[in-house]
């Protein structure tokens, strides 16, 4: 029996953590940074913030041939845990590739002062040949939305040097 795949990464933000943490459940902040890539425009956010409810994610992006064609990338997720400002779970789903298993990612959410949390998000991915192949892949989306929430949270910041 192989080992289960587990990401885990950490970002740290200059904002409060219910600040945060409020971001990952308010569709118009999340559609700005959840299962969002380069390319790609988010055309759908809907999220049921309470435990058992869940969200929809419907990323559109180009296909990989670099012709005008375009194809949906649907991200499903059920809240299993929901504790303000603290800690966020959820299963999760991409049905467009055929990962329709659900995988478990924890958000964890820490103060670290007045204005400052860091989140620690841990995503199971499981112990198939999928997991293992789409680990590295997975491990840059999560560090890339972590880093597109300082964004949402500060975006007057982006590109001001002092």
């Amino acid at each position: 029996m192989s080992s289960s795949v587990i990401i885990r990464v950490t970002h740290r933000y200059s904002a409060h953590a219910d600040r945060v943490f409020d971001a990952w459940l308010t569709p118009s902040q999340a559609s700005r940074f959840l299962f969002r890539t380069r390319t790609g425009n988010v055309m759908r956010c809907e999220i049921t913030p309470e435990v058992g409810g869940g969200f929809t994610v419907t990323d559109r992006r180009p296909t990989a041939d670099g012709d005008e064609s375009v194809f949906d990338v649907v991200h499903m997720g059920r809240y299993l845990e929901i504790t303000r400002p603290r800690r966020l779970v959820f299963d999760l789903s991409v049905l467009t590739f055929g990962h329709d298993d659900p995988t478990r990612v924890t958000v964890d959410v820490t103060p670290l002062g007045p204005q400052a949390s860091e989140v620690v998000l841990t995503h199971e991915l499981g112990s198939s040949e999928l997991a293992r192949m789409t680990e590295e892949s997975s491990r840059r989306t999560w560090v890339n939305m972590l880093a597109l929430i300082e964004r949402e949270l500060f975006p007057r910041r982006v590109g001001v040097q002092l």
